[in-house]
């Protein structure tokens, strides 16, 4: 019987041709992250907790202003004491502005609190510190604010901002509206001081 042997050369072609004939793995492609439509938020009214909030504009107060009372705002300032917003002895009307800290359609108020309406009394109202940092309301406001869950309960408030219009002495909420811009406010005191003054 008669042997033979294959060159290291006809070794090395073989390997060669065994690695050519190898199946070509592709590389792993990384999906593209989905965004939701419902994640992306340009603006206030696309602000799902914003626009759950939202109620009609009222056109003028009487009827369409709400039927319950208006109530003390209890809280605390952002330095962490107690504050009380009382409304008997008040003589004007108090605009209380339901505001958080990150909201695009708030900065406008926060910026504008200082210079509202000088026939009211004005006050800005965020979530308690449990909820909104007080070093962050404390950057934004200049003015008169209180952080107290309890209003937005009582005041029915849950989207922002949110602006209520309140004739302190029959502790009547005499209007409501969502905020836009300082010319809501702007009609609502006139719509109430016409009322006020029988030219309604």
């Amino acid at each position: 019987m008669r042997w033979s042997r294959k060159s290291p050369a006809d070794g090395a072609g073989t390997a060669r041709a065994s690695r050519s004939s190898s199946l070509t793995v592709p590389e792993p492609t990384v999906p593209e992250p989905t965004v939701r439509a419902s994640q992306i938020v340009s603006g206030p009214l696309s602000d799902p907790e914003f626009v759950a909030g939202l109620r009609p504009v009222p056109s003028g107060l009487g009827d369409s202003a709400p039927s319950w009372p208006a109530v003390d705002v209890v809280g605390v300032r952002p330095d962490g004491s107690p504050v009380t917003v009382e409304l008997a002895g008040r003589n004007r009307p108090v605009l209380l502005v339901f505001l958080t800290i990150d909201c695009d359609g708030c900065d406008l108020f926060w910026i504008g609190l200082a210079d509202g309406p000088a026939e009211v009394d004005i006050v800005a109202v965020t979530k308690s510190p449990a909820e909104v940092s007080p070093y962050e309301v404390a950057a934004r406001t200049t003015g008169p604010v209180v952080m107290s869950d309890a209003a937005w309960i009582d005041y029915r408030v849950t989207g922002y901002p949110f602006l209520v219009l309140v004739d302190p002495g029959p502790r009547r909420i005499v209007a409501e509206s969502v905020g836009f811009a300082w010319s809501d406010v702007d009609a609502m005191v006139t719509a109430f001081k016409a009322i006020e003054s029988g030219d309604a």
